[in-house]
C-alpha cells in the first residue's frame, strides 16, 4: 500500500529571572562556550541581540553535532538531528519548528506534566543513551535557547503542518521481508552492519545507536520516519508495508539497554 508523501520543505518563555540565573550558573561553568559566557557576563545589563544569536548558535551546533558538543552526556554517536532532521527543520520528521509554545503538555511516555527541558532529556537517556544534561547547565540553556528561536513566538502553541510524523496505516512489520528491504535500500549507507558511519551517517543498531527505551525503537514510529526521508537520495521510494518491513528487521537488532534510572524521562 503506498501513501501519498506531503511535499517536503518549551515551556513558555522562561521568566526573566529564571533565565538570568541560569545564565549566571554558566559563568562557573568551564564547559561553557565562549557566546554562552558572553551571555552570562551580560546578565545585569539583560542579553543583547549579539549574545543572544551566540547563544542561538551554540545550541544549533549542540543540536547538530551532539556528542561532539556535548561529550560527557551522550552513550552513543548519534546528534538530535539525526533524527530531527534538517536540524530540527525538517517537516514530518519531528521538527522542533514552532514547538516550544507547546510546553508544558502532558507525556503519556512518561505519565506526567513535562516541560520543553524534560523533552531535551528524554532525548538525551534514550535516542542519545547517555545522561541527563545539568538542568541550568550552558548546554540546556543553548539548547532552549536555539529551540525558541525556530518559533515566531515561543510563548504561544501554533498547529504546524509538519508536526511529528507522517500519519499511517496500522500495518504488521515483517523481519524477514525487511532484512531483504534493508539489504537493497538501506545497507549503502547504514552498513550490513547496521554501524552506519558517524557522525555523517548514523547506526541504527549496535554500541553507536539508540538504546531500546527510545521512540524510534518502536517499529511503527520507525516506519514513519522511515516512508517519507529514507532513502536519503530517493525518499518515499518504499511502500508504507516495506517501511513497517524494514523497521520490523532493524528492530530485530541488539542496541544498548535503556538506563531505568532515568524512567522520569
Amino acid at each position: 500500500m503506498q501513501v501519498a508523501r506531503p511535499n517536503r520543505m518549551r515551556m513558555a518563555i522562561l521568566p526573566i529571572m529564571a533565565l538570568e540565573f541560569s545564565l549566571f550558573a554558566l559563568a562557573c561553568s568551564n564547559s561553557a562556550s565562549p557566546a554562552v559566557r558572553a551571555a552570562s557576563a551580560g546578565v545585569s545589563g539583560g542579553i543583547s541581540p549579539s549574545q543572544k544569536k551566540g547563544l542561538i548558535h551554540q545550541g544549533k551546533l549542540l543540536f547538530d553535532q551532539t556528542p561532539k558538543e556535548a561529550p560527557d552526556y551522550v552513550g552513543n554517536k548519534l546528534s538530535c538531528s539525526d533524527c530531527h532532521l534538517r536540524s530540527g527543520t525538517e517537516a514530518h520528521a519531528a521538527p522542533m519548528t514552532d514547538l516550544a509554545g507547546a510546553f508544558p503538555q502532558f507525556s503519556k511516555r512518561a505519565g506526567h506534566i513535562i516541560s520543553l527541558q524534560d523533552r531535551i532529556q528524554e532525548c538525551f537517556v534514550r535516542s542519545e543513551a547517555g545522561h541527563p544534561l545539568p538542568a541550568n547547565g550552558p548546554q540546556m540553556t543553548a539548547m532552549v535557547a536555539y529551540i525558541d528561536s525556530l518559533s515566531k513566538d515561543p510563548s504561544k502553541s501554533k498547529s504546524y503542518p509538519g508536526r511529528g510524523l507522517i500519519k499511517l496505516p496500522t500495518l504488521i512489520g515483517n523481519p524477514t521481508r525487511g532484512k531483504a528491504v534493508y539489504v537493497s535500500q538501506c545497507a549503502a549507507c547504514h552498513g550490513m552492519d547496521g554501524g552506519g558511519d558517524p557522525p555523517i551517517l548514523p547506526a541504527l543498531w549496535g554500541r553507536d545507536s539508540y538504546n531500546d527505551g527510545a521512540g524510534m525503537n518502536k517499529p511503527a514510529k520507525m516506519a514513519a520516519f522511515v516512508l517519507y526521508t529514507m532513502p536519503e537520495n530517493h525518499p518515499g521510494l518504499l511502500t508504507a508495508q516495506q517501511a513497517y518491513d524494514v523497521s520490523a528487521y532493524v528492530h530485530t537488532m541488539p542496541r544498548p539497554k535503556f538506563n531505568q534510572a532515568y524512567a522520569r524521562y
